[in-house]
């Protein structure tokens, strides 16, 4: 079941950001990984494998950012408008 702003019958709780900022660069991660070292993408290895190291953590870093910002996102508006109690 995916987590939403729907409130149920079960206990809500606020998304964890360190969570989700660390799913975030774990997917960003291997994205890159993906992207530098598929078999669309010809080069030596010796030469870019920097380039190829500072991409792949750029990307990680990116979507880490993207994901805790998301999640704070939702906790800050389930707090405003869903939740009754001061959390």
């Amino acid at each position: 079941m995916l987590p939403s702003l729907y409130r149920s019958g079960e206990n809500a709780q606020a998304w964890s950001v360190a969570h989700a900022a660390a799913c975030g660069a774990g997917i960003g991660a291997l994205a890159a990984v993906f992207k530098t070292l598929g078999p669309l993408h010809t080069s030596s290895a010796a030469a870019t494998f920097a380039h190829s190291a500072t991409e792949i953590a750029g990307v990680a870093v990116a979507f880490a950012f993207l994901c805790a910002g998301a999640a704070a996102l939702r906790n800050i508006l389930a707090r405003r408008f869903v939740w009754d109690d001061d959390r």
